[in-house]
């Protein structure tokens, strides 16, 4: 039985803690942390957990505790994870996985010292459309793929950067590119690799009580030739999200969606059907996955920790995303062309040089403590239309 602690008890504990409890023979929570220890106890009482609430993390790296979430502030992530790694803890850390690419590989270099598991959150990777699109592009009937369009529409009030660490380069590390598209960005990754040339834009048109943007727009060039654009905003009303894979045969999406096409003898399209229907039953005939979103990638960090099995998302894998997001802020600040990998002799490749050289767009005016506990919105990317 492991004994897990969680730090943080803002919203997207919640995940986490749920996460935790679909596994009762596999684990127990012991501990909640948080700087509002009254936060603590509330998630506690609300679970109806068997657990204490605690003020100071370092507590936690004194204690028996096998695995911890982190549910912090990107800024904190890096030595929060450090020092529970050190300490002997498996580490989960939400997203993005660190403010900064310096961070990242200091994590990884602690995990790798210590032998620990480290994981970066990418809960969507264990959505059943998801798991079904990876393997429909890994089949290879759609042909080579030449396009591909990441649009990760989010909608966020003015109100959503009074919080205090909310819309800083500081803090927060960034906006919709770094705290939203980060899924999706994840999902383009695992399923098509890392791009190796990005030229980007961003703006903030709608939230002036933040220095970071609320939109970009990143424009891709992949080692084959191929393209792609990835779309990062907390301005789009209806919150439609969507992956588009465009193949030389074929095109497919999340929320699933296919089409094919083959070509008449003046070169324009009528439908491939024949594809379209083996596509579909490729699609129709893959498992459902079991456990899904956070309690998917918990199930799978908890397997890793008793049989020694490869996590499916690991500080490598939330490192990457992370570079991309940083090459997108790179470009969109300087109007580059930013070529990929960053190595650390990059201006961009520590937390202090993202916060010199990324574009300010306001001065915070507001900042609160906290919000009162409420619902949070986790978008429609992944319905199912099929």
């Amino acid at each position: 039985m492991l004994k897990v602690a969680v730090i943080g008890a803002g919203a997207i504990s919640g995940a986490h803690i749920e996460g935790y409890l679909r596994f009762p023979e596999r684990c127990r929570i012991v501990a909640i942390c948080d700087i509002y220890p009254n936060k603590a106890q509330q998630r506690i009482e609300q679970y109806g957990l068997n657990a204490r609430a605690i003020g100071d993390y370092k507590e936690l790296l004194q204690e028996d505790v096998d695995l911890v979430s982190i549910c912090t502030p990107p800024y904190t992530h890096e030595t929060l994870a450090t020092e529970l790694l050190e300490a002997g803890t498996h580490v989960i850390v939400e997203k993005p996985m660190a403010s900064s690419l310096e961070e990242c590989d200091r994590m990884i270099e602690a995990q790798r010292r210590t032998g620990k598991r480290l994981s970066a959150v990418a809960q969507n990777r264990f959505k059943t459309p998801m798991m079904k699109l990876k393997a429909v592009l890994d089949s290879g009937l759609m042909g080579k793929i030449g396009h591909v369009q990441v649009d990760s529409f989010w909608w966020r009030g003015h109100c959503y950067y009074d919080l205090w660490w909310r819309g800083t380069w500081e803090k927060e590390g960034g906006g919709p590119t770094l705290n939203h598209a980060v899924h999706h960005i994840d999902a383009l990754l695992w399923m098509m690799g890392s791009p190796t040339e990005v030229q980007a834009f961003m703006s903030n048109v709608a939230h002036d009580n933040a220095e970071v943007e609320d939109i970009s727009i990143g424009m891709l060039r992949f080692a084959n030739g191929s393209l792609g654009q990835v779309t990062s905003s907390v301005v789009h009303h209806g919150e439609e999200q969507q992956l588009i894979f465009q193949g030389e045969k074929a095109r497919v999406s999340v929320p699933w969606k296919v089409k094919a096409s083959n070509s008449t003898s003046n070169g324009f399209p009528e439908p491939n059907e024949e594809l379209e229907n083996r596509l579909q039953a490729l699609y129709d005939g893959l498992p459902e996955v079991e456990h899904e979103g956070h309690a998917g990638q918990i199930d799978n960090m908890l397997t890793a920790i008793e049989t020694g099995a490869p996590l499916l998302i690991d500080g490598a894998n939330g490192r990457q995303t992370l570079e991309l997001i940083t090459a997108i802020y790179k470009s969109a600040s300087t109007g580059e062309l930013v070529k990929l990998p960053l190595g650390n002799e990059d201006a961009f490749y520590t937390r202090s040089g993202v916060q010199a050289k990324a574009t300010h767009f306001y001065e915070k005016k507001t900042s609160l403590d906290n919000f009162t506990t409420q619902t949070i919105t986790t978008g429609s990317s992944y319905t199912d239309r099929s």
